[in-house]
């Protein structure tokens, strides 16, 4: 088959309306050309806002939205983040090796660990870094903070890169807390790609993963997948887990803490 490049990104365009993700193999097979010549093609159409890359291949076109500035976060939800960081807290215990992801509500998680000993907590956070470091002096608990190299992200306050997930490689962790920018039935999700890929390599580095995520975080998709749901052992919320997950019986493999007003359950 000797088709113009033309016609080829019609019947890529075409495929695309047709099916959710269109993969590199399978166009190169149908349209007789290597999957070089299909790569090229849809890095083209992706410039042209018609398609979005993934993974092996592409889906229909998706406009990225830009993460608000950490600071703007930080004074949204302030007292259900508070009281899930004071939740998540409970759950450190003396001896633990705990890795904290970067975030706002991961913020109040370190600033609310207290009374524990021996704890290792490692964290890719500048902020989350500075409330440690600042509970340590104070000796409000007693063990070491220790910080992943890498790139800084100012606006997020966040480390990342090759040296950062490369660093993760050599540590085991007891817990994760995560954090994200949405949580469907499916796919745990986040704005930024540099912070997913470090975001992905903790949880592959955890004993057990706890996603501490306000309610508006709910049945919303970012961008950047981090892992499937079923990576996730500990769900710490302010709502309950919705009636329509529960009726795939989620509730049955997913522990979904709800903190509300102060009471847990």
């Amino acid at each position: 088959m000797n088709i113009l490049v033309t016609e080829r990104h019609e019947y890529i365009l075409q495929q695309l309306e047709k099916q959710k993700k269109i993969l590199v193999t399978s166009l190169a097979g149908e349209l007789e050309v290597t999957p070089e010549t299909i790569r090229r093609d849809l890095d083209i159409l992706e410039k042209e806002k018609k398609l979005t890359r993934v993974y092996g291949g592409a889906i229909k076109y998706q406009q990225t939205k830009s993460e608000p500035h950490f600071s703007q976060k930080m004074n949204v939800r302030i007292s259900d983040k508070k009281a899930i960081g004071r939740k998540a807290a409970e759950f450190i215990k003396d001896g633990d090796t705990v890795m904290i992801d970067v975030g706002t509500t991961t913020v109040h998680l370190a600033s609310a660990i207290s009374s524990v000993q021996g704890v290792t907590i490692v964290t890719n956070s500048l902020a989350c870094a500075e409330e440690l470091n600042c509970s340590l002096e104070n000796k409000e608990f007693e063990g070491k903070v220790i910080v992943l190299g890498g790139v800084t992200i100012p606006e997020q306050k966040s480390i990342v890169g090759a040296m950062t997930c490369k660093t993760l490689e050599s540590f085991r962790f007891d817990k994760v807390f995560l954090s994200c920018g949405g949580i469907t039935l499916t796919d745990i999700s986040d704005y930024d790609f540099e912070e997913c890929l470090v975001s992905t390599a903790m949880v592959e580095r955890a004993n057990q993963v706890f996603l501490l995520s306000d309610s508006s975080k709910v049945n919303h998709e970012s961008f950047y997948k981090i892992c499937p749901i079923t990576k996730i052992d500990h769900v710490i919320c302010d709502q309950d887990m919705p009636n329509s997950w529960k009726e795939t019986g989620m509730d049955t493999m997913l522990q979904w803490i709800t903190v509300k007003g102060g009471r847990q359950t």
